[in-house]
């Protein structure tokens, strides 16, 4: 079971939804024993940085969350949810974030043809043998939203970085924990392939 966290910080029926197309049984929930029991765990989000964190602190769900991460369970941040795993973000000042990986989110500065938020589909470049991206080829397209973005301080846990103004660290892996700034459940058949090697990763309960 795949269990998708309910923190009231939208885009967790997509994921839902695409989720189901893979043949799998998705469950949203903020129930800490469903979250524990699950086989893979996902943490999607839009929206502030400094709520959403303080949402996760307000339904309990930091805790969970560590233990998830801690027990060797496979867990995937979403756009937000992926930002939510750093330290910190330039969005929310003195907010602090999960900080299970290391790096800080900074906004994406602008420049001539730029627009901020940066919406729509821009390419990867892969890296570092990034398991969600098995199958799938150099220079693909992926949709993003955003207006902030990942600088990882590991450069070895970057899995896919994408070009915009400045380079984006678009996807990570560190152990059990992976986590995308573009939104694979908006990302057609490439992103569907992202989920799809999500969902088949075997974990490690302990």
């Amino acid at each position: 079971m795949i269990a998708i966290i309910d923190y009231d910080a939208g885009n967790m029926r997509s994921v839902e939804k695409a989720l189901a197309r893979l043949g799998q049984q998705p469950v949203i929930t903020r129930d800490p024993e469903t979250i524990l029991q699950a086989d893979k765990v996902v943490l999607p989000g839009v929206g502030s940085f400094g709520a959403a964190m303080e949402d996760l602190e307000r339904y309990g769900l930091v805790p969970v969350i560590r233990q998830t991460v801690a027990s060797g369970t496979p867990f995937l941040g979403i756009c937000l949810g992926l930002q939510l795993l750093f330290e910190s973000s330039e969005e929310s000042p003195g907010v602090k974030g999960l900080g299970i990986c290391k790096g800080h989110i900074l906004r994406i500065p602008g420049g001539p043809g730029l627009k901020i938020p940066h919406i729509g589909w821009n390419s990867l470049k892969l890296s570092n043998n990034g398991r969600l991206f098995a199958g799938i080829s150099q220079e693909e397209y992926v949709y993003f939203v955003h207006s902030y973005y990942l600088k990882a301080e590991d450069p070895s846990i970057v899995t896919a970085s994408a070009e915009y103004g400045v380079t984006i660290h678009a996807s990570v892996e560190q152990d059990n924990v992976f986590a995308c700034q573009f939104h694979p459940e908006k990302s057609g058949r490439v992103g569907l392939r992202i989920l799809a090697n999500f969902a088949a990763l075997e974990g490690r309960k302990g």
